[in-house]
This record gives C-alpha cells, sequence and structure tokens, in this order.
C-alpha cells in the first residue's frame, strides 16, 4: 500500500469530496450476482420475520390494544416496521458484509488494483445497502398487504422512501466499518444506536407518550423521520413535514457516507 504522502501526491486526498461515477454501479452489480446464490435463503428471512412480527403483535397486542393513531395498531404497527427494517437490513449489511469484504477477504484490494477507487467501492456498498433495504420493505408491505392492512395502492409510493431510509442508515454503518477492529466492535453500535432507535421511535407507539425531554432526543434520530415519512403513506393518512423529514435523512447520509470515505481511504490507502 501506499503511504499517505504518496497516496495525496497521487491524487488520492482522503478528504477529497466523493464523486458518484459509474464504477459504483459497478461494485453493486457485483454484490448482486453473488447475492443471487442466497437468493432463497433471504427471501425467506425478509417474509419469514415480518410475518411473525405482525402476526404475533399486530393480531395477538393488537387484540387488546384496538386502536393507535387513527388507525388499526397492526396497521400502525406493519407501517413503522417498514422503517424500522430498512434500518436494520442497511445496518447489517454495511457492518457485518462490508467489512468481510474489505478484511477478511480482502476484495477491496482486489478492486483497487482496476480503476475504481474507494469513493466507487463505498457508493456501491451504498446502493446496494439500500437495494437490500428495498427488498426488505417490499417484503413486509406484500405480507402486510395479503393480511389486508395496506390502505390502498398509494402504499406503493413508500418503496422510494425505504430506500432513501437504506441509504440514510447504511451511511452511518459503512462509518463504523471503517473504524473497526473487528466484528465484535458492531455489538456497541446495534445495543447504543439502532436498538434504542427500534424501541424509542415510534415503531410500536407514538413517540408524543414519552416524557417530553425524551421526545426533544427522539426527533433528532434518523428513525424517528423515517416512520413519520412511511407510516402516512401506508395508512392513508395525510403527510406532516414530508420536505423536512426527507431533508433529515439526506443530511444524515451525506454526512456520514463523506466521513466514512475518508476514514476508509485512510485506513486502506496508508
Amino acid at each position: 500500500m501506499a503511504n499517505e504522502a504518496g497516496t495525496v501526491a497521487m491524487g488520492w486526498d482522503p478528504w477529497r469530496i466523493p464523486r458518484l461515477r459509474r464504477g459504483a454501479f459497478a461494485v453493486w452489480r457485483r454484490n448482486v450476482l453473488v447475492w443471487r446464490r442466497l437468493v432463497i435463503p433471504s427471501l425467506l428471512l425478509n417474509f419469514g420475520e415480518p410475518t411473525l412480527y405482525l402476526l404475533g403483535l399486530g393480531f395477538g397486542l393488537g387484540h387488546f390494544i384496538g386502536e393507535m393513531g387513527g388507525m388499526p395498531y397492526i396497521t400502525f404497527l406493519a407501517s413503522g416496521m417498514i422503517a424500522s427494517s430498512a434500518m436494520t437490513t442497511a445496518s447489517y449489511e454495511a457492518m457485518y458484509s462490508v467489512y468481510t469484504r474489505m478484511v477478511p477477504q480482502k476484495t477491496y484490494e482486489a478492486i483497487l488494483a482496476t480503476p475504481l477507487e474507494i469513493e466507487d467501492i463505498l457508493a456501491g456498498e451504498l446502493l446496494w445497502c439500500a437495494t437490500k433495504s428495498l427488498l426488505s420493505g417490499c417484503a413486509i408491505l406484500a405480507v402486510a398487504a395479503l393480511l389486508g392492512v395496506v390502505q390502498g395502492w398509494q402504499a406503493l409510493f413508500v418503496l422510494p422512501v425505504v430506500l432513501l431510509i437504506g441509504l440514510c442508515f447504511a451511511a452511518p454503518a459503512l462509518l463504523m466499518t471503517a473504524a473497526s477492529p473487528g466484528y465484535e466492535f458492531f455489538n456497541y453500535y446495534f445495543v447504543l444506536i439502532i436498538t434504542p432507535m427500534f424501541i424509542m421511535c415510534g415503531v410500536f407507539y407514538p413517540v408524543s407518550t414519552l416524557p417530553a425531554v425524551v421526545q426533544e432526543f427522539v426527533h433528532v434520530l434518523p428513525l424517528t423521520h423515517a416512520v413519520a415519512l412511511t407510516r402516512p403513506i401506508v395508512s392513508g393518512q395525510p403527510l406532516t413535514q414530508p420536505l423536512l423529514h426527507t431533508l433529515v435523512l439526506l443530511l444524515y447520509m451525506t454526512v456520514f457516507y463523506y466521513a466514512a470515505v475518508v476514514v476508509i481511504r485512510k485506513r486502506l490507502l496508508n
């Protein structure tokens, strides 16, 4: 590997603004070809888990709760799960799978021997993580539709939102991968970041039921804004402040993606 001074001289300035180039789609396509070998178990998992959640919590717990947020509880739960599943899928893929390709398999070293650059690799990974999130969101939406939860065909408009959610959560997970010394490091992120958001950001109950101080904190978290976008679309209710929620997700994606590119440049090219 070239040292840091050498990489900067060759145009590998670690602080350079990343560009979206066609090479990113080559990396994305490479991941698709690998994933095709695991497509059946992957799809079974995507359909099986939401079915259990919706049947167990949506119908079981929903029987005692009735309505929440002006809709049946199973609709409330399904719309929140679409957002949370996109978060979990993107985070898992951007950490465990990306780390495997980067460190044990040394796939990135092989790719860097081609004309592709770090930013091409990470942009391709970001797109792939969002694609996996979209597949997960489609599975939950399909299960919800079969259970009669979805309120009309307009629920399909949630799919581009799911793609955005995947991009948003893949970016900070890529930064964790860039700084990670090993797989066990990811446990901190899931326990301290992902799980609290999963519990507090409106997936299972309205954020408004939390104490005021906690609400102020929760409203800064990206999953809160993701749920605020997905729930009205799936339930057929009007969207409130869609531009604000979209901009927050885009801001998280942009800032953390840039940070991930910088850190991985330094890690792989020093």
